[in-house]
């Protein structure tokens, strides 16, 4: 032993230290640095295998992955879009638009998985904001905190909660209640959204990102194939037009059956009355049609703004742990596996002015592409790698969308009246949105966030090496010995501790790494653990002060054009408010 730990806990302690520098400071995927760490407690003898893998079969886990499918047939049956448009109204003033917001939001988040509510409120929200001549990075942050504030009030869809009713469950041997969180949760939302109000002058007023693409004519140069054209016959391979430092090849439009073609294939043939659309440096573009014989056309065909059969634009961010992250288009085969070219990116609401395929991509980044009117572009299977805000404006709205609903209601009617667990009736739901059509198998398939349930698996598994190692009764000695054994002291020194940790990883990893610290803190102390496990999901909740904290901040960071300075400079108000608040609620309702 060497500082009172043995091999095993020196062992859990260094993995739990890389897991968060790795997190916090390299672009790897949360789930493949949860895995090594599960492979390095494994191979060293610090669990077994059922303690290693017990994880991904934690109840809490598969509840989680059941919600995905759920939501699914909400979404594609177009239920959560109808429901998200009336809520909005009209308001006026900016209190008012920030109460119109949340408090929707907030309620939605109770029932459906939060990350799903403001995944379809972002691109709601950036319309609304247009009608109400509001910057949409006024709005978006404060979506994000409705969204995670109103996911604590009950147990039914939200990870976090679910995931510490399993915790709570599997280390008592008592079911903890959907409810146990509601009352200390609702003050917490309503103080925080009142400090939200109150320093709302915080919140950044950033030009829309989406702006920068609206003049095509500062980044696309149109260039028309005249009939004595010398290059008529030849391929866009010989000609290389695909490879030009100028700008990039988006599409080429035939003249003979007005056929687009986009992307365009170095095989595809050039015939006189063709269009071209480059996208790049206009200045060198046109110094490219000069050198080429073309002529700019005298009635161009594109535009952002104007509604043509022949193409459709799609809009969508770079997500955190995306492979495209510090790549350029034009090394992958992105464009050819999906059907869809890049005409343009904006980075913090600017346009970068480069040939679209060069640029070197960054998270958050805007990219705008172009693609054929047929082509559905499959977003679920690009979840993880781009969100895109404009992939629900096709959805037909129909019966299904009443039947999901019903779903829906009936399954948590049937958890909170007691007639099945919520574990049986979040089966029951999934299996009818099957069923009746709601979704189909391959769409509830790609609606699971794996990256999510993997690294919920993986922060239970670190608890559980915490926990048996004896590392959880050191750091619950520890804290009880800097303050004693008075409960409240205690309860506030450790949810401190949460909600420092919560910032720098996922808010479910930190309540799966710190949950066997307050269990053993409130035992130590001979106290009752509900209120120490309700103190600290309300701590790792108040997650406001990075982007890569939460899924949700990383959701409206890219739409919202912001900086990891905006989330500091309005969070740090709101999370104190809400820290605070939670601490005496808990503390007046369990007499801490």
């Amino acid at each position: 032993m060497m500082l009172g730990l043995g091999f095993d806990a020196w062992i859990t302690l260094v993995t739990v230290i890389a897991v968060m520098a790795v997190l916090l400071f390299t672009r790897l995927r949360s789930d493949v640095i949860f895995l090594g760490a599960i492979g390095i407690l494994f191979v060293t003898g610090v669990l077994d295998t059922s303690e290693a893998f017990s994880g991904f079969v934690n109840s809490s886990v598969i509840i989680v992955g059941i919600m995905f499918v759920i939501v699914s047939g909400l979404s594609h049956t177009g239920a959560l879009q109808q429901i998200t448009k009336p809520l909005l109204g009209k308001p006026k003033g900016e209190v008012n638009t920030l109460l119109h917001l949340m408090l929707p939001v907030a309620l939605l988040s109770i029932f459906v998985n939060n990350t799903s509510v403001v995944a379809i409120f972002v691109r709601v929200v950036k319309l609304w904001s247009k009608k109400l001549d509001i910057q949409a990075s006024k709005l978006l942050i404060p979506l994000s905190y409705a969204g995670v504030m109103g996911g604590a009030i009950a147990a039914i869809a939200t990870p976090t909660t679910l995931l510490l009713c399993g915790m709570y469950e599997k280390q008592t041997g008592q079911p903890l209640s959907i409810f146990a969180s509601t009352l200390p949760a609702l003050a917490c939302f309503v103080v925080g959204t009142l400090a939200l109000i109150v320093f709302r002058r915080l919140l950044p007023a950033i030009k829309n990102p989406e702006s920068a693409f609206e003049n095509t004519s500062e980044y696309t140069l149109e260039m028309l194939v005249t009939s004595n054209n010398r290059h008529i016959g030849k391929t866009i391979g010989e000609l290389e037009l695909n490879r030009q430092r100028a700008g990039n090849l988006v599409e080429l439009i035939h003249f003979d059956d007005e056929r687009l073609v986009t992307p365009v294939s170095d095989d595809e043939p050039l015939i006189g009355g063709d269009r071209l659309l480059f996208a790049g440096h206009v200045d060198e573009l046109m110094g490219l049609a000069k050198e080429m014989g073309f002529v700019s056309p005298d009635y161009p065909v594109f535009s952002i703004s104007d509604k043509i059969e022949k193409r459709q634009h799609k809009t969508a961010y770079i997500c955190f742990g995306s492979n495209l992250i510090e790549r350029r288009l034009c090394d992958t085969t992105f464009e050819q596996d999906y059907e869809m070219t890049l005409m343009a990116v904006s980075r913090k609401g600017e346009r970068i002015n480069e040939p679209p395929r060069e640029v070197v991509l960054h998270a958050g980044d805007l990219l705008l592409f172009v693609h054929k009117p047929h082509k559905r572009i499959d977003t679920d299977a690009l979840k993880s790698q781009l969100h895109f805000i404009d992939s629900l404006e096709d959805t037909e709205v129909g019966l299904n969308a009443l039947v999901s609903t019903a779903i829906l209601i009936g399954m948590v009617l049937l958890s909170v009246t007691g007639v099945m667990p919520l574990q049986q009736s979040a089966f029951l739901a999934a299996g009818a949105m099957l069923v009746f059509g709601c979704c189909t198998p391959s769409q509830a398939m790609n609606s699971i966030n794996w990256q999510i349930l993997i690294s919920l698996g993986g922060g239970i598994v670190l608890g559980t090496a915490l926990q048996k190692t004896g590392l959880a009764d050191q750091m619950a000695a520890g804290v009880l010995a800097l303050c004693g054994s008075h409960p409240l002291l205690v309860m506030i020194a450790l949810c401190l501790m949460a909600a420092f940790v919560t910032e720098f990883v996922s808010n479910s990893a930190a309540l799966a790494l710190m949950f066997p610290v307050f269990y053993d803190a409130a035992m130590d102390i001979g106290c009752n653990p509900l209120p120490f496990a309700i103190s600290l999901l309300l701590a790792v909740n108040a997650a406001f002060l990075t982007p890569i904290s939460t899924p949700l901040n990383l959701l409206v960071y890219g739409p919202g054009g912001y900086r990891p300075t905006d989330y500091l400079r309005i969070g740090l108000p709101v999370k104190l408010a809400y820290l605070i608040t939670s601490i005496i609620v808990i503390s007046l309702i369990y007499d801490v």
